[in-house]
């Protein structure tokens, strides 16, 4: 009875092992995938690989930074700057992620003033 006990453990550790390592792959495969369609410009495809690389592993930087990335090529600042504090907050000393923070927050204001300026145009008609 001991010994089916223990095997019993020994299967459950393996197949953890093994999904955990297919999970992982597949998160990086995802990555991979939207680091080409962001090449592309393909920026809707890309954002669609790293939401899903993010439901296989939510502590994923590098998927939280590229949406942020993407976010920010698409104008969504504020999903942007929740995606990069994400990643922050998973990895606060990583030297990237701070680099891409910062410049979206500086980003952000020149974008806000020419919405602003469009807005006061459009109302002026």
């Amino acid at each position: 009875m001991r010994k089916r006990f223990i095997s019993f453990l020994l299967l459950i550790m393996f197949f953890a092992f093994f999904l955990t390592n297919c999970s992982s792959s597949s998160v990086g495969d995802q990555v991979k995938h939207g680091i080409w369609a962001s090449e592309k410009n393909l920026w809707d495809e890309a954002v669609f690989r790293w939401k899903k690389a993010l439901l296989a592993n939510p502590k994923s930087v590098a998927a939280h930074n590229n949406l942020a990335v993407a976010y920010e090529k698409r104008g969504l600042y504020d999903e942007a700057l929740k995606e990069y504090e994400a990643a922050l907050k998973l990895e606060p000393e990583n030297s990237y992620v701070k680099s891409n923070y910062q410049n979206c927050k500086e980003n952000i204001q020149p974008a806000k003033k020419n919405k602003e300026d469009k807005k006061d145009k459009n109302e002026k008609k």
